[in-house]
């Protein structure tokens, strides 16, 4: 069997160690993570249509359900990848199908946003999910220490991507719906059922690497969503002076969250199960969020130039409500335990001032620019005072 495999160019799918030093994302994974670029521009883009057009309900439920796919999927293929990745040639086309499936639920996400028309998503999805399924398998006949997890990944993944597909052809729009948030939590249940057989050897440095880039992803549409702000000024000839003050603080805004959210290092909270479906799971909220600013900016930009169908506290609170999620949510996964008590109120105080700054009549944007500056000035302080008292400690 070993031989054979070696004929063709294949390894065993054996768990990694989770201790190595230096384990760095490979650039199998930084491509996957581009392609993921094209499914959340889609989606960032038809959420500022449907705000901007008023649709402010369905645009948000919309959007967030869209993002689960998008999600979920990329979650999976992180996490397998950081306990059992080979990179031989195998294990490299079944993630370029991934890819593929990423680009086939791109291709659906306006039609799953505006006319909850899901059926492209689900198949992208669908697409995405089977892949992963054969990951499973190959780990599960690789590795036999790993064999009862990988087998009840496979087959979990299996059932729910069986009655995904069910739900679009056998339902209506109705009940489409509400099965969404049931097969969501079927999804969501596989990993815990599974590892509960036996935990995977995920690596937490190589994880906190791979959120901190996707983050940095999800931050690049809302500095393009500033930069269109700019174009915008240059190319309408009017509103010069708000639309680039609405740039300068949509470009501090998204450089204050990658300040605060790079401002510890997350890898050491993963040191349990527990903790790594805690920062896993709860990052859903964090990358939504940070997906949604750059619609924010340019539902500003539409109000500024008056075609936006909303007034002005709408358009600031689509770009605050974010932000403030963002920071609330990056608190709780990434610096809770790392700040003093008064740097943790300054973050939480700051999210709900930002919250409230959307209410204002004229500049909210800059308001929260300013605030969110206040917000980082205070976690930097709170790092200083650290650094000096385990100096003055260590000196005694």
């Amino acid at each position: 069997m070993t031989s054979s495999l070696g004929i063709l160019g294949l390894r065993r799918v054996r768990a990694r160690d989770n201790s190595a030093r230096g384990r760095v994302a490979t650039p199998l994974e930084l491509l996957f993570d581009l392609v993921f670029v094209v499914a959340v521009s889609q989606a960032s883009v038809n959420l500022h249509h449907l705000l901007a057009e008023g649709h402010i309900g369905d645009g948000v439920l919309s959007y967030l359900m869209v993002f689960f796919a998008i999600w979920w999927a990329w979650v999976n293929f992180t996490w397998f990848a950081s306990a059992f990745d080979t990179d031989d040639w195998a294990y490299r086309i079944v993630t370029i199908v991934q890819m593929g499936g990423v680009l086939v639920l791109a291709a659906g996400i306006h039609d799953a946003m505006v006319s909850q028309d899901f059926f492209w998503v689900t198949w992208g999805y669908v697409i995405m999910r089977l892949a992963m399924v054969a990951q499973w398998v190959r780990a599960a006949v690789s590795d036999p220490g790993y064999r009862a997890t990988a087998w009840t990944f496979a087959v979990g993944i299996t059932i729910v991507q069986v009655l995904w597909v069910a739900r679009i052809y056998l339902l209506d729009a109705r009940w489409q719906l509400i099965t969404f948030f049931v097969l969501m939590v079927a999804e969501i249940a596989v990993p815990v059922i599974a590892e509960s057989r036996r935990a995977t050897p995920w690596h937490p440095h190589h994880i906190a690497e791979r959120y901190g880039l996707f983050t940095l992803i999800l931050l690049g549409e809302s500095l393009l969503a500033s930069a269109t702000a700019i174009f915008e000024a240059v190319g309408e000839g009017e509103h010069v002076g708000e639309l680039v003050w609405l740039a300068v603080s949509g470009l501090v805004v998204a450089a204050g969250m990658w300040w605060i959210y790079f401002a510890r290092e997350p890898a050491e909270r993963l040191t349990s199960s527990r903790a790594g479906f805690f920062f896993g799971y709860g990052h859903y909220l964090v990358f939504a969020a940070a997906g949604a600013v750059s619609a924010g900016v340019e539902v500003e930009v539409d109000h500024i130039l008056g075609t936006a169908h909303l007034d002005a506290e709408a358009a600031g609170l689509a770009l605050t409500i974010p932000v403030a999620v963002f920071l609330v949510f990056t608190w709780l996964l990434v610096l809770r335990g790392s700040l003093s008590v008064p740097a943790s109120v300054a973050v939480l105080g700051g999210a709900v001032l930002i919250l409230f700054a959307g209410m204002l009549p004229v500049a909210e944007y800059a308001v929260a620019a300013v605030l969110l500056v206040l917000v980082v000035a205070a976690v930097e302080a709170d790092a200083v005072v650290r650094r000096r008292r385990n100096g003055f400690e260590h000196a005694i």
